[in-house]
């Protein structure tokens, strides 16, 4: 069984998630999505509209999401794919190269990002009126 994980935020779910949800899951069996905990997004100042629980709720609702473990730092990355035994690390291309150092424990795979939507668009969009 080939094993996939992805991290984010995962705010403000919306069908640019849903497609790289979608794509991660194509290149393996299992998907496990690190979602950042609302303590890590203050350490990376951001701010979530949702709590952790309930973009927990959220992914673990996706058909294409297997597991959802919390991503607590930035470093816990190659602990989590040697302990979960994972063979390919997805990204979105806008962290292109940031995830090479990985590559000498599995694949790492950087995915084009939806263009026309991100959840700091929906923000802008809806929060700034």
């Amino acid at each position: 069984m080939k094993r996939v994980i992805t991290y984010g935020t995962y705010d403000l779910l919306h069908y640019g998630h849903i497609n790289l949800l979608r794509r991660a899951k194509a290149f393996g069996d299992y998907l496990i999505v690190g979602l950042s905990t609302d303590r890590f997004n203050q350490i990376k100042h951001k701010q979530a509209y949702f709590s952790y629980s309930k973009r927990k709720l959220l992914l673990e609702a996706i058909r294409y999401v297997d597991l959802v473990i919390p991503e607590d730092t930035w470093d816990q990355k190659l602990e989590d794919i040697h302990r979960l035994e994972v063979d390919i690390f997805v990204m979105g291309d806008d962290w292109g190269g940031k995830f090479d150092f990985l590559m000498a424990s599995c694949e790492v795979v950087y995915l084009e990002r939806t263009k026309e939507i991100s959840t700091t668009k929906i923000k802008q969009d809806i929060f700034v009126r």
